[in-house]
This record gives C-alpha cells, structure tokens and sequence, in this order.
C-alpha cells in the first residue's frame, strides 16, 4: 500500500483540469490499477447491496465530493490528500497552506502509542475506595481476563496494558467507581476491541468489588492515542502583494488570540481545524463523530473551552503554529475495509500505520486553520471562499455544462455571489 518515496504532491495547475484529467495525473502519481480509477469515476462506487450490508433501512446512496489536496510535505515525504467534503474552498485552501509550508519544511508530527479506553461503571457500593485498592491489587487478573478475548491483537503487539481506576464518591447514584481499560489497539481505531474487552471483565469487577456493572463501553476522548503537527513559515512566505509578511504574522497572531481567550470564537476556529481533519477521516472510512467529539473535549479539558491550536512568533521571527488532539483513527475495520472508495483513499495516501494517518490527519487541521487565521487577517474569510461557492450557487439557479463556469466567472469578478443575481445572469445568457 505504501506510495514509492519519490512522490511529488506538487502538481502544477491541478485546479485547472477537468476532474478526468485530475484522475488521470492521480492515477500516474500514486499508481492506480485501472479497477481503481474505474471506481473512482463510478458515482455509484459504494453500490447498494454493500450500502445495504452497512446500515439498517437502506433506500440509497448519498454521494460527496472527493477532492485531493496537493503540495503537502510531512516529515520530509509528499502526501496527495483524499478529502470528502461539500463545503467550497476547504481542498483548496488546504493546498494553498501546503504550498506555503513546503517551502518553509513543511509541517513535522508525532503522536504516541494508540491507545484506547473502555470503561467499566460499578455502582452500589459501600465502599468505593477500598474497591478501587481492590481491583488495582487485581490488576494482572484483570489484564489476563481482557486479553484472552483477542489473540489476534496481543499477536502484533498491542493488547490491555494497564487499568486505572476513578471513584465518584458523590453523585445523585451514590458513590460510583469507574474502572479503564488501557487499550492498545494497534492500526484498529479500536471500539469493538475495547468494548468486548469490557464486556469480559465486567463479571469479575462485580466478583472483585460486591457492586454492580452498569455500563461497559470505550470512551471517544482518547486522551492517551495523541497525534502533534508542527509547523513554522518565514514571513516572506506569507508575503503578498497586498500585504507584507510582517502584517500576516500579526493578524494571525492576533486572530489567534482572540480564540485562545474567547469560547466563542474558539469553537469557529476550531470548526475550521475540523474542516481539514473531518475530510481526511471520512475519506479513509473513519468515524469522524468520534474524532470531533473527542476534538472539542479535549479542547475544554483545562475547563474551558478554548483554541486546539497555537500561534507563535520563535525568536527568529518566524510563525510558529501546533496542534494537537486525540486522533482514534483506523486502518483496519468498520467502513474503512467495507468502502471500495475508502482503501483507495488509503492507497492514495500510502500510509503504513493509523498514527501516520493520525498524524496527516492532524497537519491537514493545521494547514486549514493557518488558511482560516489568515483569510480573517486580511481581506476577510468570504472573499475567497465565496468566490469558490460561486459554482454552487450557478447550480442552484439552475445553470448546467458551460453555463456553470459563465455564470460562477461573473458572480466572481463583482463579488456578489447570492441566488437572485445568478438567475438574473443565467436568464440573460439564455436570451430568456
């Protein structure tokens, strides 16, 4: 699956093709067999027998846009994107952000080991506290009882590694202790592993503490599975001919601050870092419910919520910007093995592991938020990105083949991209 290291995501005027031209030079760079450029060109590459087999009451398919965003440079290796979205100007400021940063070094990751939480309640207990000395004395009991339920997973390395133990001595219940599973789950993103590792060892924590198990499920803030993107820009960098390096670096700075003080501008900014994740999860087949839930936890874990990313000026003038959050991705399962479109993703991205396609994920958030900060820095968020709505909104007036890019082209150029004008341009190239 692994792309040749002599990738090149810099594809020079990819915007500009047609979307069979677009598949064409995707195919060259990253060597896709002919059923995979076939099921990349099929609207219906899901197809409704396998829809069927993946949820309850199907009637159809619902298709997105995949597009790929391009230039992006992690880690000293070139990465073409997948990103399934229906929002305008998401692929395309991330590509731009991508370009900007290659020059720079690019954006450089990490993240830590993958792993997951489940979390077993017990309640109807006299003693919480004594319960919890309890199970940690029967910590390798414990870890033994959850890891014989997946030979497979303590094969390749991973399995239960420890517990911890909470008690809530206070609640409207009464006391509660809570005890977790430290999980981990390898290139899965893990849920069925946790849960049915919690599953099993809820009948001994009842043995072991006199309570009674409520529930027995994994826990979407992974606190502990973390992925980190980096990246630092000069100024000359984000110079352009509107404005200098020097006013791009203090707009973002202040923008950004503004989201690290502020819960309400936090929680747009950081729907923006979303932006560039969420397409990247579920273009792999990920759950990207979890990976947002997880996201703005994590955001609010000092108690309030704040900015998931930082700006930075470094003593050598450049902008410095990190993020990181909890990344629950997978290679392995769920839809990501059920989707035809989604192992191609994978095979697009060639990426050998879930933390190094946690951690794409993540620089992907961060080139989307720089794209965001500096957008709002200067000329304003609409100008640009209204600009790319203008095809969507020639389709909604009703415009179809060249009419689209006649009617988007002059909703552009006077920057007034609403319904009523392109239908007003629309009636007059038809002579109506």
């Amino acid at each position: 699956m692994t792309i040749p290291n002599a990738l090149d995501s810099r594809i020079e005027n990819y915007r500009n093709l047609t979307p069979a031209e677009r598949l064409e030079r995707l195919a060259e760079r990253v060597g896709l067999s002919e059923a995979e450029r076939a099921l990349l060109a099929d609207p219906d590459a899901l197809g409704l027998e396998r829809a069927n087999g993946m949820i309850e009451n199907v009637v159809a398919g619902f298709a997105l846009p995949l597009g790929i965003a391009t230039n992006f440079r992690i880690n000293g290796r070139d990465y073409l994107i997948p990103m399934v979205v229906e929002e305008p100007s998401v692929v395309a400021a991330a590509s731009y952000m991508a370009r900007i940063a290659r020059g720079c070094g690019g954006f450089q990751t990490s993240s830590s080991l993958p792993i997951m939480r489940a979390q077993v309640q017990v309640v109807g207990l006299g003693d919480p506290q004594g319960a919890r000395l309890t199970l940690l004395a029967a910590r390798e009991e414990i870890l033994a009882l959850a890891n014989a339920r997946d030979a497979v997973l303590i094969g390749l390395g991973g399995g239960c590694k420890d517990i911890e133990v909470q008690v809530f001595p206070d609640t409207p219940r009464g006391p509660m202790l809570v005890l977790h599973l430290l999980v981990d789950v390898r290139d899965a993103m893990g849920a069925n592993t946790v849960n049915t590792m919690a599953e099993a060892v809820a009948p001994l924590v009842e043995r072991l503490t006199g309570g009674s198990v409520r529930l027995r499920i994994l826990s979407n803030l992974a606190d502990r599975r973390l992925a980190r993107a980096r990246v630092s820009v000069t100024a000359e960098a984000l110079e352009t001919k509107a404005f200098s390096g020097e006013r791009m670096i203090e707009g973002i700075l202040d923008a950004y601050t503004l989201a690290a003080i502020d819960p309400y501008r936090a929680t747009t900014h950081n729907k923006g870092i979303m932006n560039g994740i969420d397409p990247v999860v579920v273009a792999t087949g990920n759950d990207w419910r979890a990976i947002e839930a997880g996201a703005h936890a994590w955001a609010a874990r000092d108690g309030r919520y704040g900015s998931l990313t930082t700006w930075e000026r470094a003593a050598d003038g450049r902008l410095v910007g990190t993020l990181e959050l909890p990344m629950a991705l997978g290679l392995v399962g769920g839809a990501t093995r059920t989707h035809p479109l989604a192992q191609v993703a994978l095979k697009i991205l060639g990426v050998a592991s879930a933390q190094e396609l946690a951690e794409v994920a993540t620089a992907v958030g961060l080139a989307q938020n720089m794209a965001a900060l500096r957008a709002l820095a200067t000329e304003g968020i609409q100008r640009g990105h209204m600009a790319l709505h203008a095809r969507n909104i020639a389709i909604g007036a009703g415009a179809a083949g060249p009419e689209i890019d006649a009617v988007a082209a002059e909703l552009a150029e006077a920057h007034d991209v609403r319904a009523d004008r392109a239908r007003e341009i629309l009636a007059r190239l038809r002579g109506t």
